[in-house]
Parts: structure tokens; sequence; C-alpha cells
């Protein structure tokens, strides 16, 4: 029987300017109909336009910050028990932080139209650097909705 998934974690290869597997892996992510070049594109202008706006920093620092800040420690689950589903609060493991970062970033500078894609971007890598922003307030709800159901915590086996 073949594999159903690909091993795409074991593939993927650091990228081409910064050296950087999580810079990768959200090209990676922003591709759309398999356009890498055009993925590559955005992001790097993106990153170009945060090495204007902030001068201090290096401009992949500023985007591992972000991701970084933008993970989040706990979500819920739907947990059933005896007829009555529970939120139940649980720890999230490393590899779904980094996914869920990186899908929360990616659907606010979605939901944002009008500009070009590398300057939203770059605003929400620099927001989310500054913990604002979208993704941010995205992971703030899990956070509190998470706080908001600790009382079913002993569910969480």
């Amino acid at each position: 029987m073949s594999k159903r998934f690909t091993a795409s974690a074991a593939q993927l290869k650091p990228d081409p300017r910064f050296g950087s597997v999580l810079a990768s892996k959200f090209v990676n992510c922003l591709m759309h109909d398999g356009k890498k070049s055009v993925a590559q594109r955005v992001f790097y202008d993106a990153l170009d336009v945060i090495g204007e706006r902030l001068s201090s920093e290096e401009p992949i620092e500023v985007f591992t910050q972000a991701v970084e800040n933008v993970k989040p420690a706990i979500e819920v689950r739907s947990k059933r028990v005896g007829g009555a589903t529970y939120q139940v609060p649980t720890p999230v493991n490393p590899k779904r932080r980094q996914t869920l970062a990186i899908r929360w970033i990616m659907a606010a500078i979605r939901e944002k139209k009008g500009r070009p894609m590398h300057l939203r971007l770059a605003e929400e890598l620099i927001s989310a650097f500054n913990r604002e922003g979208t993704a941010m307030t995205t992971r703030d709800n899990v956070h509190r909705m998470a706080d908001a159901n600790k009382a079913f915590a002993h569910f969480a086996w």
C-alpha cells in the first residue's frame, strides 16, 4: 500500500536567501496554484519592506519572532462526556503551534484587500512582532476561550 501523505517535513529544504526552514515552510503555505516563485517574491519583498521600516532589526529575526509571538500555548478541544460536549483546554504540541501561527497570519493577510500582498504581509509581521494585529487577536481569543473553560480541564485525560 502506498503512503497517503508525503514526508514534507523531511523533504523541506531551507530557503535560498536566509537558510531558514521556517521561511521555506511559510513560502510553501503562501504559495497558490503551485507558483512558488511568486510566493518567494512576495515573501522576500515583504522582508525588504520590514528591513526598511525597522532598520535596527534583522528582517528574518523579525519574521521568526513574529511567528513565535503568534504561536498559541493552549487551545480548546471538544470532548463529549455523558451526553454533553465540553470545550476542554489542552496544551498544543509544537508542530501544531507552528501550523496554527502560520495559518492565522495567512488568514489575516488574505482578509485585507486592496493592497499588494507583500505590503499586507510586511504590516502583519511587524504588528505580530510588536504583539498586536489580527493574528495576535486570534491567538488572544483562543487563550481567552481556554481560560474561560479551565473549569473543564479535568476532562482532559
